[in-house]
């Protein structure tokens, strides 16, 4: 009796060796009727989850939205969270490259009447890798007036992707760098498979012509505290 105890026991033991831990978002505010969405994802090779940042701006008629969290099912806990929160539902969502951390929910937003859209670049490439593509797409810079909240993209060069832009909200000056800006929280240049090193400091030095009066910059992941440093600190890192 005592071996098959043991032998059980080992069983439960061995069957939560390697498994992850369950996801959930985090939602902050940052300024006036925009807010930060937090959630995870496990990079190649890695047991820890890792933070992707999304932003949304709340409006009469619902949820503006800058890339899915990552993946359908942190995408349905947004969707529930901001019904309850603000009793809205998200309307839009434009994902700034073609990766799954902001992607990775087009789906999921479709079934719940949300418009996708996304670059042509962008969607080229996320139908090249089997990623959740989106209804509508633009072919170049473009500006999203829906309900009061502003949205202007603009594609600054090659860096962490090819396709990679940014979106300007000129209500809360806020410039969501999206992947192709690094927290000060790293020093890592993160996954470079789809990176042009050469070009992304060139690339960021546009921003920082085009944004100078961004009062809040958020990076594609990690924490965004840092303001137009993270600027200079991204042209570091990916220099090196």
């Amino acid at each position: 009796m005592k071996l098959k105890f043991l032998i059980v026991c080992l069983l439960i033991a061995t069957a939560g060796i390697g498994q992850k831990k369950p996801l959930s978002i985090s939602i902050k505010h940052l300024t006036k009727n925009f807010y930060v969405c937090t959630s995870y994802g496990y990079p190649p090779g890695s047991d820890e989850p890792f933070p992707a940042n999304s932003l949304f701006a709340v409006t009469p008629k619902g949820i503006v939205l800058i890339n899915t969290p990552w993946g359908d099912e942190q995408t349905q806990q947004l969707v529930d969270s901001v019904q309850k929160r603000f009793n809205k539902k998200i309307i839009f969502c434009v994902a700034t490259h073609f990766h799954d951390d902001c992607v990775g929910g087009f789906d999921m937003l479709k079934k719940h009447g949300a418009k996708t859209y996304s670059s042509k670049q962008t969607y080229a490439l996320a139908k090249k890798e089997h990623n959740e593509l989106p209804q509508f797409t633009f072919a170049k810079d473009t500006t999203f007036d829906i309900q009061g909240v502003t949205l202007k993209t603009y594609y600054p060069g090659e860096g962490h992707t090819r396709d990679n832009i940014v979106v300007w909200l000129p209500q809360g000056q806020i410039l969501f760098g999206g992947c192709l800006v690094k927290s000060l929280d790293t020093d890592s240049k993160g996954f470079t498979g789809d990176a042009n090193l050469k070009q992304w400091p060139a690339s960021i030095k546009n921003l920082q012509r085009h944004f100078n009066d961004a009062l809040y910059i958020i990076p594609g992941h990690q924490d965004w505290q840092g303001g137009k440093k993270q600027l200079t600190h991204t042209i570091k890192v990916v220099s090196r």
